[in-house]
């Protein structure tokens, strides 16, 4: 049986993280959510991390921070 995490900002249910093997996808039910939904992220915390962040900013990520994969943007020489 998969495990889920609900996903709330707010008193606003805007998705949840489903674990699974390799870390937990995201689904989105906000449609503000809709350009994370059916990410992969390495830990919950990641998640719940970037869905704040979209959810106040409506940016899914500034330049030169984390990429939706979750991991940094390699630097460019």
């Amino acid at each position: 049986m998969l495990q889920s995490h609900v996903i709330s900002i707010d008193g606003a249910f805007v998705g949840a993280a489903v674990r699974l093997d390799r870390g937990y996808r995201f689904v989105a039910t906000d449609t503000r959510m809709a350009d994370l939904n059916g990410t992969w992220w390495p830990a919950l915390e990641d998640v719940q991390r970037r869905a704040h962040q979209v959810y106040r900013t409506g940016r899914l990520a500034a330049p030169g921070v984390v990429s939706a994969a979750g991991a940094a943007p390699a630097a460019s020489d």
